[in-house]
């Protein structure tokens, strides 16, 4: 335990190496740097390492997508981050007409980026066009419960769900961004991608895919959102994949911000007086997925005793520790803890135990273990550490390290074994938004358990509270019996500014540039 423990301590510190060298060749170490003229033009500049692979909302996965969304186009309704209320955001007022229907009634005198008015038409086409299977949105499960959306007047609409969806406010309220009627029937999801159009606080002026997109304050912002009015002029993120370019940036001041850095890199940086280090835990769960369809490229996943000797042969609580960092909180089942419906009551736990994991592997008839690859998009370290304790049980995982677009559809092909995964849940704090991703029959599920599958459906449907708790209890203590998939950690995130960047970390893991500032 200690050697390996001491394996990836070394690792991390040959990280630090690497960080420190740049520091110095810098020229930065000990030394306070003013930040490049960024607050002078009113321009944050951003760093993330993936690219979205859409920038129309319905088609992306991608946080920085997620990131990108929330701050160009608006939602019908808004949750606050902090209290959970819900709030009128493009509609001034709602109701619900019966089980399946809600009623909002919208606001006048909003304006696209474009100019095009926004009205019932906008609401319209966008659901309605989304929610159609044939029109192959990357986020269905955000939108599959929509059955239609109804033209009451041009300021009066109705939602009818296909059955009664009790999340569907929170869904309306994060994810389901309107897009102009007009607009979006000329260009479709490709045009919307490469020139983006909503009613946000920021608008896209240029967009160069895989590298960078940048943003600017918009004006006409309508004064009535629960939104801030946004005060930095300009946003520019740049799409950096490797993390130590980005870390050169931030200390050289040639980015004012990035986020997910390792928490022992931030714990570095907080020693360097022009930087400000902030850290929170979030809705994003840590798991590995484990492949046991019928064409699974490792047949030994098929085994419950494999499954659960993976399982016992990580040790969660060191990794947390050494590597994930303050915040973080361990799993039980796979969900988010905050997320109305998630709960870990009569699942099964699964301790560090490499002796039980060695025994099962043994019964299960591979006493010296086996290979298999471990597909992976972010926290390469986390990964890194995950590898080391399979393979102190004899588990050789091989790493294919990829971005995230190609990740999933390498699960969706059915050709990646095992996969450590993150899921952030698109904002939505609800179990709906997560456990079913991944186990409800749709595209990313690689267990297919039809007894799960309708759990999740009827749990979905279900209205009374504590009916609906007691059925997704049921199809989370299976998911856990069966070790279908290896639930982690909740990842915390750390975010690094230049001193000058005024910004607030949201459990929601969202970056609002409307609410930042400069100091």
């Amino acid at each position: 335990m200690k050697t390996l423990l001491h394996k990836m301590a070394a690792g991390q510190r040959g990280v630090l190496r690497t960080l420190a060298t740049s520091m110095v060749m810098a020229g930065l170490l000990g030394a306070s740097v003013p930040a490049l003229a960024n607050k002078a033009d009113d321009t944050l500049r951003m760093a993330y390492d993936q690219a979205p692979e859409s920038v129309d909302p319905y088609f992306n996965n991608v946080r920085i997508g997620v990131i990108i969304a929330a701050n160009v186009w608006d939602t019908l309704l808004y949750r606050d981050p902090l209290t959970n209320e819900y709030k009128g955001q493009l509609a001034e007022s709602w109701k619900q007409i019966d089980d399946r229907t809600l009623e909002f009634k919208l606001r006048h005198d909003i304006k696209f980026h474009n100019g095009e008015p926004f009205n019932a038409d906008s609401v319209v086409y966008t659901l309605n066009f989304v929610s159609d299977p044939a029109n192959k949105a990357t986020t269905q499960q955000n939108v599959s419960w929509i059955d239609r959306a109804e033209k009451i007047d041009d300021y009066t609409v109705r939602i009818i769900s296909k059955e009664p969806f009790p999340a569907a406010k929170e869904f309306l309220s994060t994810t389901v961004a309107i897009h102009p009627a007009k607009y979006y029937k000329e260009v479709g999801p490709k045009g919307m991608s490469a020139k983006p159009v909503g009613t946000g606080p920021y608008k896209v002026i240029e967009y160069l895919p895989g590298k960078s997109i940048t943003l600017e304050r918009n004006a006409d912002y309508f004064k009535d959102s629960p939104k801030n009015q946004p005060t930095i002029g300009k946003v520019v993120i740049r799409f950096i994949p490797d993390r130590q370019t980005q870390m050169a940036e931030v200390i050289s001041g040639g980015e004012d911000f990035i986020m997910h850095v390792p928490k022992d890199q931030a714990e570095q940086l907080k020693t360097m007086p022009n930087l400000q280090v902030k850290s929170g835990n979030t809705m994003r769960i840590v798991f590995m997925q484990l492949n046991i369809r019928p064409d699974t490229p490792t047949p030994q996943l098929k085994d419950e005793r494999v499954r659960k000797a993976i399982a016992h042969a990580i040790d969660r609580k060191a990794i947390i520790k050494n590597i994930v960092g303050e915040g973080a909180e361990l799993l039980e089942t796979i969900c988010t803890p905050s997320q109305t419906g998630c709960t870990h009551e009569g699942a099964p736990t699964y301790d560090y135990d490499p002796a039980l994991s060695k025994k099962l592997l043994a019964e299960a008839g591979y006493p010296n273990g086996f290979e298999a690859s471990i597909v992976a998009y972010r926290e390469r370290n986390q990964t890194e550490a995950l590898i080391n304790y399979l393979r102190a049980v004899g588990i050789d995982a091989k790493l294919n390290f990829l971005q995230y677009a190609a990740m999933r559809d390498m699960i969706r092909a059915g050709k990646a074994s095992m996969t450590h995964q993150t899921w952030g849940s698109n904002l939505v704090n609800d179990v709906s938004a997560s456990t079913p991703v991944y186990f409800g029959g749709g595209a990313d599920d690689v267990t297919e358990d039809k007894d799960v599958q309708a759990l999740l459906e009827k749990g979905a449907v279900t209205i009374d509270e504590g009916k609906r708790k007691d059925i997704y209890k049921q199809a989370l203590t299976r998911i856990a019996d069966k070790a279908y998939a290896i639930p982690l950690w909740s990842l915390p995130v750390y975010y690094v500014a230049s001193g000058d960047v005024k910004f607030k970390p949201y459990p929601d893991e969202l970056v609002r540039f409307w609410d930042m500032g400069w100091k």
